[in-house]
């Protein structure tokens, strides 16, 4: 028993250790979930599922494996004199390893921000890279509220859909569902039902920040939306908001002393006019 409870404890955290990294990098649900990532084959629910089930394994083993051991983990809190003391030198050590690392976490300081910051710039480029759906857990709308919520006629959709060789059966199944079947994800869907952006103008400008748009290069932003660069650039002039091409929204904000939003609202007033 002792070395199936050791081996256990090993697998089990060499598997957790796998789906750690698997949910460190994974873009942010809404993200996973409309362009359906996957990582090792599993979709991030799945990872996630299974790194809940897999850490209770490892508790339990590991609780197991303190039952086994006991006596030489009192012996590490005994001193010279073979007295158990709580606080030797190694437990002191380790619990202020775990206060630091907690409080650090708690706080965000360095180095503990870095590894939260690092993660988080995973994120956000995997949604810049798959795109983010048109809000909040889109895939599990029916096709009806779906189409009714981003403006989308629902027969000229269906009939998109079944152009495309995607039959619908009922107006009420889910984008998810109706993706599944047909072996797509629900971004694919979507993009089959929306009409072609014009090439000439790009994307509508959004009326809100979008999630990461802090991140961005005003270059890519430009690109995206159809946008004249130079007439952004005249834009932001008049508002007296200096800025070079290269640079994310931020650092224009940082160096000009204003928030984000601000910058957001001069690149808007552009596209506004080019619209």
């Amino acid at each position: 028993m002792r070395k199936i409870t050791s081996l256990a404890a090993l697998i089990s955290f060499l598997v957790l250790v796998l789906n750690s990294v698997a949910l460190y990098i994974a873009p942010q649900g809404r993200v996973a979930n409309w362009t359906d990532w996957r990582f090792w084959g599993l979709t991030k629910t799945e990872g996630a599922n299974q790194h809940i089930i897999i850490g209770i394994l490892f508790l339990l083993a590991i609780f197991l494996h303190i039952y086994y051991n006991w006596k030489p983990l009192v012996a590490y809190l005994k001193n010279k004199l073979k007295q158990v003391t709580i606080f030797t030198r190694a437990f002191s050590i380790s619990l202020i390893l775990v206060i630091i690392c907690t409080v650090g976490a708690y706080m965000e300081i360095q180095p503990f921000s870095w590894v939260l910051l690092f993660s988080e710039s995973i994120k956000e480029s995997a949604a810049r890279n798959y795109g983010d759906p048109p809000y909040g857990h889109a895939e599990h709308s029916s096709l009806e509220d779906f189409t009714e919520r981003v403006g989308l006629d629902l027969q000229e959709s269906r009939n998109r859909l079944q152009n495309a060789g995607i039959l619908v059966q009922d107006d009420q199944q889910s984008l998810l569902e109706i993706a599944t079947q047909h072996n797509i994800t629900p971004q694919q869907l979507y993009l089959l039902m929306k009409p072609e952006d014009n090439p000439e103008t790009g994307k509508i400008f959004p009326d809100e920040p979008e999630k990461g748009f802090g991140n961005r290069r005003l270059t890519e932003i430009c690109s995206e939306y159809g946008l004249s660069l130079p007439h952004v650039l005249e834009q932001m002039a008049g508002s007296s908001i200096i800025a070079v091409p290269d640079q994310t929204i931020r650092q224009i904000a940082e160096q000009n002393q204003i928030n984000t939003h601000e910058v957001f609202l001069s690149i808007r007033k552009a596209a506004v006019g080019d619209e």
